[in-house]
């Protein structure tokens, strides 16, 4: 089993990066083969060589960052038929932020990916340039992450 994690953080926080990072360390914990990329270094060739893509974003003007949708976008549509998936955010809470994971999601099974877990909507405080994960944050990846792992290990 082999996953690519593809992720895009725009904050100069890099708290989108740090899910990742999370998703990643949990992965190696439970010794699944994985590479990290930022969304920009991920080559949408490549892809084809992993089993698993889970992709991830802050939510921006109620959707996924430019950068995702773009990667998303460029890939071939069904060239994914039987590949897992599973898509994350970062994201204010509230009903006026809107929810990039659920835009990715749909993303990925319209590229034929199935789709092997709920979401991951990890929330982010404070102001314009001192945001930060909400506390308990880090460990809700980890614990989405080990239910992952637990779905791809089988």
């Amino acid at each position: 089993m082999k996953v690519l994690i593809v992720f895009d953080s725009v904050s100069s926080a890099k708290l989108t990066m740090k899910v990742a990072e999370t998703i990643g360390a949990v992965l190696k914990d439970k010794r699944i083969q994985f590479d990290s990329l930022y969304v920009k270094d991920a080559d949408k060739a490549v892809l084809k060589n992993y089993d698993c893509l889970i992709a991830g974003a802050p939510t921006m003007y109620f959707r996924a960052s430019r950068g995702i949708t773009n990667f998303l976008k460029s890939l071939p549509r069904k060239e994914f038929s039987g590949k897992s998936a599973a898509a994350f955010d970062t994201q204010l809470k509230g009903r006026f932020y809107g929810n990039a994971a659920k835009g990715i999601e749909k993303k990925l099974k319209k590229l034929g990916f199935k789709i092997i877990s709920p979401p991951l909507i990890t929330y982010v405080e404070g102001k314009q340039n001192q945001m930060q994960l909400k506390q308990g944050e880090l460990k809700k990846a980890e614990v989405w992450a080990q239910t992952i792992a637990e779905v791809l290990s089988k």
